[in-house]
């Protein structure tokens, strides 16, 4: 009894100590795809979800309590060959705020450029040395799902230390410098694709033109959301002021990629401090917001 105890502790703290980064809740939406057996689909599934939450992403030991817990919903819109789909992915991630029983939103995004191929016999591989593979559109599946995973870490990493997802940026960087390649076949990895893809928000990322972006997203959630449960006034004021910061970036880079990112995932708790605001508080930030973020200044401006 007692080696058969140590047994199962040893078992257990094996499993505590190499639990991976990732807690994936993955869905496949073919509802569009007609001809094809759905468990193709069931399977692309399931084989998406071993591959996000199996593979060790970082160096850093997770406990399982640690993981972060994130979304994939892939949605095929058509066939653009055998075994070939196109479709759109949304990612949603989010991270928990110190002492609250409450997870803030660090992605909340639709990539629309989403094309590959996949059977069922198909084991999804990546390789960071070698992203493009020997098929691009077989290749290009796992990248993308490469490419969310470390922009997720590195803004997880972020929000805990200044600029401490730097490795994980670059990784993504990496994916989006090696990226597959077919024709037009394959859309979002090229800056020559336009102004609003994969290339151009890891870009803005790491661009020292938006450094002051990756300060104020570890004062927002360090500085701002961590110090609600205590500090809920003077919290908020932190959250509020460094929109200054936000208002530079966005003058000397207009309708920037990466600001419309960060609003997708941020502009309801905008909402809900606003509302905590007295009204006499709330006029200069309202102004800053609806300026900055276009697409919700309606709701901004209901709060008064």
């Amino acid at each position: 009894m007692r080696k058969l105890f140590f047994l199962a502790l040893f078992c257990f703290n094996a499993l505590y100590v190499s639990a991976q980064e990732l807690d994936a809740v993955v869905q496949v939406n073919a509802d569009r795809i007609q001809g094809v057996d759905p468990k193709v689909f069931q399977q692309l599934e399931q084989s998406l979800t071993e591959f996000l939450n199996s593979r060790k992403w970082t160096r850093d030991q997770y406990r399982p309590n640690e993981k972060i817990v994130c979304s994939f919903l892939l949605t095929l819109t058509g066939k653009s060959g055998e075994n070939a789909y196109t479709g759109t992915l949304n990612i949603q991630a989010s991270r928990p705020v110190y002492e609250a029983d409450y997870n803030t939103s660090i992605v909340n995004f639709v990539d629309r450029e989403v094309a590959f191929r996949y059977d069922e016999s198909q084991t999804l591989q990546f390789d960071d040395n070698r992203v493009s593979g020997s098929d691009a559109l077989v290749s290009n599946l796992t990248a993308l799902m490469a490419y969310y995973s470390y922009l997720i870490l590195g803004l997880d990493y972020d929000s805990f230390a200044p600029r401490g997802g730097d490795e994980y940026f670059k990784k993504a960087q990496n994916i989006v410098l090696n990226a597959p390649e077919e024709g037009r076949t394959i859309l979002g990895w090229k800056s020559s694709q336009g102004t609003r893809n994969r290339y151009w928000l890891i870009d803005q990322i790491l661009n020292p033109r938006f450094r002051n972006f990756r300060s104020y997203w570890y004062t927002y959630h360090r500085e701002g959301l961590d110090k609600m449960a205590t500090e809920a006034a003077q919290a908020r004021n932190t959250i509020m002021n460094g929109l200054d910061a936000l208002s530079k970036i966005n003058a000397d880079n207009p309708s920037s990629y990466l600001l419309q990112f960060f609003f997708n995932a941020k502009s309801n708790e905008y909402l809900n401090m606003l509302r905590q605001m007295k009204p006499d508080e709330r006029g200069n930030h309202i102004a800053t917001l609806s300026r900055l973020d276009v697409p919700n200044a309606a709701k901004y401006k209901g709060v008064k």
